[in-house]
């Protein structure tokens, strides 16, 4: 499918919608209709097209933004393209989706970290902390562990939503990962009591950090 054209993406994309499954997501704060096993089947079927997927996240439709996600190169995007797309990432979803899929495989994921990671706008630096947890689980050294334990300590309480979640993940890693900072961790994630009461379904993890730390602790025994 070679030459497909975003026109033609497009037109199968609003064939797939479903407005069930778009008011469902809506209440997660997303704005696309289109199911993901949808998306990732069409992806299977376009392949890898990295000019297609600058097109289709041009239009700035979430679904065609999903789909680019899932075929685009991320080793292809330069910093700065990465860096605009984050901040036109508006729905969690896209956001997610474009920092685990594409940012986290580039080339300049560690720069984009460190410009990000106190960025004025929460969810950009949602983003530099997310980079951020994947280096504390594969690749902790030279990170400041003590120092992101006191800057979530003293910013994750009040932090919003989507930046809290992502401090609140790094607090989880740093304690299920490195036992040396563990207990201070779970002594955190006590005081601050951010997430006790999230929902949580049977048989998932409590995003609670104390909680998860211990879970995924008493797992890896």
């Amino acid at each position: 499918m070679a030459t497909t054209t975003v026109t033609d993406v497009m037109a199968e994309l609003a064939e797939l919608e479903d407005p069930k499954a778009r008011e469902v997501n809506a209440r997660h704060g997303d704005d696309h209709g289109v199911h993901l096993g949808a998306l990732r089947a069409l992806a299977k079927r376009l392949k890898t097209q990295h000019d297609l997927a600058r097109q289709l996240w041009a239009t700035g439709d979430a679904s065609a933004r999903l789909l680019a996600v899932l075929i685009c190169r991320p080793r292809a995007f330069e910093r700065d393209e990465l860096d605009v797309m984050v901040r036109e990432a508006h729905t969690p979803k896209v956001h997610d989706w474009l920092v685990n899929y594409v940012v986290k495989k580039s080339p300049h994921s560690e720069e984009l970290r460190l410009a990000w990671f106190a960025d004025a706008d929460p969810v950009v630096a949602s983003a530099g902390w997310a980079l951020t947890t994947e280096r504390v689980t594969k690749k902790p050294e030279s990170l400041d562990l003590p120092g992101l334990l006191d800057v979530i300590e003293t910013e994750m309480k009040d932090a919003p939503d989507r930046l809290q979640w992502a401090m609140n993940h790094c607090l989880a890693q740093i304690g299920i990962e490195h036992a040396e900072h563990r207990t201070r961790a779970i002594d955190i994630g006590e005081r601050l009591q951010v997430l006790k009461d999230y929902p949580t379904s049977p048989g998932c993890t409590s995003p609670f950090a104390p909680t998860w730390i211990s879970e995924m602790v008493r797992r890896a025994r």
